[in-house]
């Protein structure tokens, strides 16, 4: 499964729930209550590489919003891009979207850190944001995303809107069955995802995982050095 967490910069920790996290929650147990397809964990890895590809081609997109071309977008570049968008988001709005993704608290979002800023615009689900998704262009990565989607319910075995350590480890165990090192696994994958280290994991925190999963982070890295 590649990457894990703790190369280069930590993430910021005890960040308080916002109202845009809280709505995260809500939309993840309603979207929780349809199902899911996937049917073991290794369904979920088996995506990996047609995710990784897709994803990679939203760095168009991530290079229209960074006006400065520094590889980085800061709050005020998400204000001018919505506001040639034509999308009515208030400055706290924007703030509020821009902070949860801000993860490491560079005042900037990295290509990573953009990736879950978009699945979380595919995730909301009011009229503005709707409107968003398609100035964007983001239609054809919306089967990528909600594979991402996906993939969270699965883990999401109580459909409460977290991941907990043990439905962590009920879904590797559902796959490895018998094999004395999948608790061991569970635990591991766990610890990668629960970046405030609070004992859940919001759908925020799968997406920084996942981005470090399939090695769209370390490529980033790569490119910075060039």
């Amino acid at each position: 499964m590649g990457g894990v967490i703790g190369r280069g910069d930590s993430p910021r920790h005890g960040s308080p729930a916002s109202k845009l996290e809280q709505k995260m929650v809500e939309a993840m147990q309603q979207r929780a209550q349809q199902g899911t397809t996937m049917k073991s964990f290794n369904s979920v890895i088996m995506k990996f590489p047609k995710i990784d590809e897709s994803l990679r081609k939203c760095r168009i997109i991530f290079q229209q919003f960074d006006e400065d071309s520094n590889g980085e977008i800061d709050q005020e570049e998400l204000k001018h891009c919505f506001q040639k968008l034509d999308i009515s988001f208030t400055d706290e709005e924007i703030k509020d979207l821009f902070e949860a993704c801000d993860i490491y608290e560079h005042m900037g979002m990295k290509f990573n850190e953009f990736i879950v800023f978009l699945c979380l615009v595919y995730l909301l689900n009011d009229p503005a944001v709707s409107e968003a998704r398609k100035r964007m262009g983001l239609g054809n990565l919306e089967p990528t995303f909600e594979t991402l989607v996906d993939s969270f319910v699965f883990l999401d075995k109580n459909k409460d809107g977290y991941v907990s350590k043990n439905e962590v480890i009920e879904a590797i165990n559902e796959t490895t069955a018998g094999e004395r090192s999948s608790g061991r696994i569970g635990v591991k994958r766990f610890e990668e995802m629960d970046w405030d280290k609070n004992g859940t994991v919001t759908f925020k925190e799968f997406l920084f995982a996942f981005t470090r999963w399939v090695g769209l982070d370390e490529n980033e890295d790569d490119e910075d050095d060039e």
